[in-house]
């Protein structure tokens, strides 16, 4: 079976570096697929899953908060703002900062930061999605 190189690197952190046979993230523009020899491709992130399917049939699922992909014909990085494995991701704690965004939002209060809450909501929703992928492989 091919395989293709995967770095997943955040600011803080290398958080995979190896091999796989598939590769998946969520892009502006939508999902991207990337199997061994795919053509090369530039790509702004959105805050979601990176999704890996290893030679051996194992999935491995990691949360980003947003980056850059660069995609070679036997090569994939991923330059994070920030992630984690969802296997780290603590669900309780996001399902906490998720409510509390959104009952930011709710409340309509005129001196609320709106655009905060909502990139604190978009968070959370994508860490979730992260966690629920995980839990369903």
């Amino acid at each position: 079976m091919k395989t293709i190189k995967v770095t997943i690197v955040s600011a803080e952190k290398e958080l995979y570096s190896g091999t796989a046979a598939f590769f998946a993230v969520t892009a502006i523009t939508g999902e991207i697929g990337v199997y061994p020899g795919h053509v090369p491709t530039l790509a702004h992130l959105k805050p979601g899953q990176v999704r890996l399917e290893l030679e051996n049939g194992t999935k491995e699922v990691f949360w980003i908060s947003g980056g850059i992909l660069e995609v070679q014909p036997n090569e994939v990085i991923v330059l994070a703002d920030s992630a984690e494995r969802a296997a780290d991701l603590d669900q309780a704690a996001v399902e906490k900062a998720r409510a509390e965004a959104k009952a930011v939002l709710d409340s309509g209060k005129p001196e609320l930061d709106i655009e905060k809450a909502l990139i604190e909501l978009t968070l959370a929703k994508s860490q979730l999605d992260a966690v629920n992928r995980l839990k369903n492989l």
